[in-house]
């Protein structure tokens, strides 16, 4: 229970604070409507610093890819897989709703359904299934490589710190990375506000796109466990 608390509630403020983000750039009268992709990988770098810090209950991983991905590595027990994976699928839907409610008045004057898509769920900025799912691949072995160094006992990494730097580590990753898929790095984070994309009464919103669902799922799987096996084969002394 201690787990699955902490990884709802986490995930949860991650997505609020995230999608969050994208809605107040994206959306139309917002305070923040196209002030750019700087503010929302800021946004979304600030969001998981925030939420790790929540980590203690869990372990932080908010992230279905991370969770596999210590398995792997036997940093998670496999048994608990499950656990961590349903609490972040229903603390990703639950965040989602938040931001639907937050920007309540704001759906209705965006015309444009690809606007609304985005602030659930990733959209390519060139469609090619292939390509996209190399780069979430990439992008989320960039992510689990860069946890487990900032954590590795080398850099004596205080409990404090940490999270900061994870946040740092995302808002690298959305700057360098996120071009050309948005950086979805996350299954969870694409796959619950995907599902309230569809459950939820919005306006003109369009297709939820489930035909590229599949790709900020088990890209960041496949990219998580590399990032995870370089790290366990090259850099554990």
């Amino acid at each position: 229970m201690q787990i699955f608390t902490g990884e709802f509630i986490g995930t949860c403020l991650l997505m609020l604070l995230g999608n969050g983000v994208v809605a107040n750039v994206l959306l139309k009268k917002t305070k923040g409507n196209q002030s750019g992709w700087i503010v929302i990988t800021a946004g979304w770098g600030f969001a998981v610093a925030i939420a790790v810090y929540c980590g203690w209950l869990s372990g932080a991983h908010f992230n279905p890819a991370v969770t596999f991905s210590f398995a792997l590595i036997q940093k998670t027990s496999w048994h608990l897989v499950p656990v961590y994976w349903i609490a972040q699928l229903l603390g990703a839907m639950a965040g989602q709703v938040l931001v639907w409610c937050t920007y309540l008045g704001h759906w209705s004057c965006t015309p444009d359904p690809t606007m609304k898509l985005l602030c659930f769920s990733t959209k390519p900025a060139i469609r090619n299934n292939g390509l996209n799912f190399l780069t979430e691949t990439i992008a989320t072995a960039v992510l689990l490589l860069g946890i487990l160094i900032i954590y590795d006992r080398h850099n004596a990494m205080t409990a404090a710190t940490g999270p900061y730097l994870v946040g740092i580590l995302i808002f690298g990753i959305g700057l360098s990375l996120g071009g050309p898929t948005g950086f979805a790095i996350n299954p969870a984070r694409d796959l619950g506000p995907r599902i309230m994309h569809t459950w939820l009464p919005i306006g003109s919103k369009g297709s939820s796109e489930w035909d590229y669902a599949w790709i900020p799922i088990f890209g960041p799987l496949v990219g998580g466990s590399i990032g995870a096996l370089i790290y366990r084969i090259f850099l554990v002394e």
